[in-house]
């Protein structure tokens, strides 16, 4: 779906009138107004805003957090944090931060850079280079302990018991908790399995603690389904319903058992088919009738996140269920463009824009409140515009609740808590500081932009009206370019030297159906391969070629060279070589493109060669065929 057809459909699904969104705007400003009143900025939300990962001094923090958690010996330390204090400008950053914390922080980074550093000359040399050889051991241990102290900030507690008593003031003064295990995608089966473990003992530690009536009131726990299982990819799809949706549902049965909710994270675009057929196929269990704590995130910068609502509307009233649905921006922004862009795709699976992005929001929002017969809503943001178009399209706001991180958005959640009497519940993540980093490097990459909501609350130089701009306007204002072109397609990547070669994405149903229609009329081809140039004599063998995965299959024929063909084909090759050599370079380098053209337009045939003669995969032969077209125009 191209970017414009889908921005537009989504400002149609919105449904907002130029009132509308002026009032909109205006609510928004007085929430930016309340937060900075409270004057209070939490350790992470100023951390991630002065240290973002376009910074070097944020990159230099995040490979030390990293690998102060895993280096055994301390001389590899030492040497990794001179390289990363010392080379870093953190002069750059003393007293901007809003956080004395941070503020601290940052004095202390600076000090460290000017002791580790060298070039001084004479006594005053001598006296740094001691102070440097004592001062190690203390440098050492004083930023692993700023390292735990950071991760103490970040993730709510290391284990549940912890979690929950560091939860229980919120609690108590009416906020929930949504837990979320930290811990990537399982590369090994004992990965899942330990995962799992970790889902299931965080759900039993919950029983017992749940709320009020109604699942709003009550705690819940987030997984991920690639921590489930190993080969969690569509490829693997037979594999992953046998196995994964045993997990999901054991979890599940849990979770209704605790009384409690269960939400299925959203991951990359590749998996989204794959994640809501176990979804689906969890959910048809009879045994969760009765339970409305099931939940799925939907993340809006998808551009099938409204088609996904709908279809989870569909699949609730099918089962006569009511699930919940937590809408989010999106978490993978980044490696979507860049996977999109490495496979050569058609287009992007998510906006390039963050006004379009929110345009997705406020679509999606519209739709999910004229669902709450069957679908909970759970709107995850920090951003005071987005609040108040939810607060402003909402009929009842006993039917819905916000959701912010741990540790960001305290102000802003507090003062619509306080005004409306609306839920709020709070994403925290749990686990030891040594799995921590993944999960801040993807907040970083969410929040770190200057444009991002939680930097800009906090910079007072940006005006209440700048923030709370209407995104509805910002997508007007850009007239036909809608995509971002500072973005280049997955075609236009390497322009303006080559075009990219096409890529298939073997995800996506749709495709794959198409493809396999188009290699359908190769199954039983037979291919002839023979020298360019017969000799005189010939004489050659004309021998079989067959499957090497089917011996009944035959592939094609081979004749190969007889030895009297050898003369009379080096003699055709120096013909050749004198016409290429004089032909003018812009048609050589035309005609070596036309080879990767054709090779694109046989794709299906070449495809299907490789499978039958090879036994390569399809994703294989896809490479294949894309390397060979990528040589071409390379060297063109």
């Amino acid at each position: 779906m191209d970017e414009p057809d889908a921005v537009c459909g989504c400002t149609g699904e919105a449904g907002l009138t130029a009132t509308d969104r002026e009032a909109i705007v205006a609510h928004a400003v007085e929430l930016v107004h309340a937060v900075r009143a409270a004057g209070r900025t939490p350790v992470m939300q100023a951390f991630l805003v002065e240290y973002g990962l376009s910074s070097r001094e944020g990159q230099a923090l995040m490979c030390l957090a990293e690998a102060l958690l895993r280096i055994p010996d301390t001389e590899t330390i030492d040497d990794l944090i001179k390289d990363k204090i010392v080379r870093s400008d953190w002069a750059s950053h003393l007293g901007s931060s809003t956080s004395s914390a941070v503020n601290a922080s940052t004095r202390a980074l600076h000090l460290t850079g000017k002791v580790l550093g060298g070039g001084r000359k004479g006594l005053a040399g001598v006296l740094h280079r001691a102070v440097r050889r004592i001062g190690k051991p203390i440098i050492r241990t004083a930023l692993a302990r700023a390292m735990r102290q950071l991760g103490h900030r970040f993730v709510l507690g290391r284990d549940m018991g912890e979690a929950k008593a560091r939860a229980a003031p919120r609690e108590a003064s009416g906020y929930t908790y949504s837990y979320d295990m930290l811990g990537e995608a399982a590369r090994t089966a004992e990965d899942a399995r330990r995962y799992h473990l970790a889902y299931s003992d965080s759900i039993v530690a919950l029983e017992g603690h749940a709320g009020g009536p109604g699942i709003g009131a009550r705690p819940g726990v987030s997984v991920k389904l690639s921590a489930l299982h190993a080969r969690y990819e569509f490829s693997q799809r037979d594999r992953v319903l046998s196995e994964l949706v045993g997990r999901l549902h054991s979890l599940a049965l849990l979770a209704k058992s605790a009384g409690i909710g269960l939400n299925v994270d959203a991951e990359e675009a590749d998996r989204l088919e794959l994640s809501l057929d176990v979804i689906e196929a969890v959910l048809a269990d009879p045994a969760l009738a009765g339970w409305d704590g099931f939940g799925v995130v939907v993340q809006a910068y998808g551009k099938r996140a409204p088609h996904v609502i709908d279809w989870l509307y569909g699949l609730a009233g099918q089962l006569e269920r009511r699930i919940m649905v937590r809408l989010v921006k999106g978490a993978y922004w980044d490696s979507e463009i860049k996977r999109a862009q490495t496979l050569g795709l058609d287009g992007f699976p998510i906006f390039t824009r963050k006004a379009c992005t929110d345009v997705s929001y406020l679509a999606c929002t519209r739709k999910l409140l004229g669902m709450t017969d069957r679908i909970y809503p759970q709107f995850a943001t920090h951003n005071a515009h987005t609040i108040a178009a939810v607060l402003h399209m909402a009929d009842d706001t006993s039917a819905f609740e916000f959701q912010r991180l741990h540790g960001m958005g305290a102000a802003l959640h507090e003062a619509v808590r306080q005004a409306r009497g609306v839920r709020c519940r709070i994403y925290a993540p749990v686990g030891a500081h040594s799995d921590l980093v993944a999960y801040l490097v993807r907040r970083l990459l969410e929040n770190g932009a200057n444009s991002s909501f939680v930097n800009q609350i906090v910079d007072t130089s940006v005006t209440p009206e700048e923030i709370a701009r209407d995104p509805l306007g910002a997508v007007e204002d850009l007239g036909g370019t809608i995509a971002n072109p500072r973005i280049a397609t997955p075609a236009d990547m390497f322009l303006p030297e080559r075009r990219n070669s096409k890529g298939w994405d073997l995800s996506d149903p749709v495709q794959l159906a198409a493809l396999e229609r188009q290699r359908q009329s190769f199954r039983s081809a037979r291919w002839e391969a023979s020298p360019p140039v017969a000799g005189p004599e010939g004489g050659a063998m004309r021998r079989e070629v067959r499957n090497p995965a089917r011996h009944d299959d035959v592939v094609g024929y081979v004749t190969e060279s007889a030895p009297a063909d050898i003369a009379t084909v080096i003699l055709a090759a120096r013909k050749g070589a004198a016409t290429w050599a004089s032909m003018e370079v812009r048609e050589r380098a035309n005609r070596v493109r036309h080879v990767a053209d054709l090779y694109e337009a046989h794709a299906p045939e070449l495809f299907a060669l490789a499978a039958r003669e090879a036994g390569k995969t399809l994703s294989d032969s896809v490479a294949e065929v894309r390397e060979a077209c990528d040589f071409a125009r390379f060297y063109a």
